[in-house]
């Protein structure tokens, strides 16, 4: 059996018992969570969240990129969010990646040059969230006030620390 195969069968079974089709787009918590993609994080778990209390922005690193902050963008202007909380954490795959090494695997996986990218990368994932809520915060579009916090989640023990 083939992996959609088996994804298509479990939706079926959530389908059956489905009973969130009355929700709204705007978040019930007015929080927006930018965090990593890793299959390892479930931010819906780990924060004791449900279907609609939050908008989870995620990507490589969980960085603050451009598409990151245009979400951010229309969770906050559009749909009522008033805080953020940026999430990284322990063991991450892009810490100390570098956009000319995956450049240059790229090219030679694909047989000729690619375009230079920012992949996002980063040395310390402390200061990859701090680096992110002051990408945030230098937003025009959001506003100064907006509480933004940020936190590292341990791979191995589930926890959050949070960043100062």
């Amino acid at each position: 059996m083939s992996t959609v195969t088996d994804l298509l069968t479990a939706n079926r079974r959530y389908a059956s018992t489905f009973t969130h089709g009355n929700l709204t787009a705007p978040p019930t918590r007015r929080i927006a969570i930018l965090t990593c993609m890793d299959a390892r994080l479930d931010p819906a778990k780990f924060l004791g969240l449900s279907e609609g209390e939050a908008h989870v922005i995620r990507n490589a690193g969980g960085r603050a990129n451009p598409d990151a902050l245009n979400a951010l963008v229309i969770s906050q202007q559009f749909l009522d969010t008033n805080e953020v909380v940026v999430i990284h954490h322990t063991q991450c795959g892009m810490t100390g990646l570098r956009d000319e090494a995956v450049t240059e695997l790229l090219s030679e996986r694909f047989g000729g040059p690619v375009e230079r990218q920012q992949y996002g990368g980063f040395d310390d994932p402390v200061q990859s969230v701090l680096d992110d809520i002051a990408t945030i915060r230098a937003d025009a579009r959001i506003p100064d006030d907006l509480p933004i916090s940020g936190f590292i989640y341990d791979v191995e023990t589930g926890l959050l620390t949070p960043v100062d």
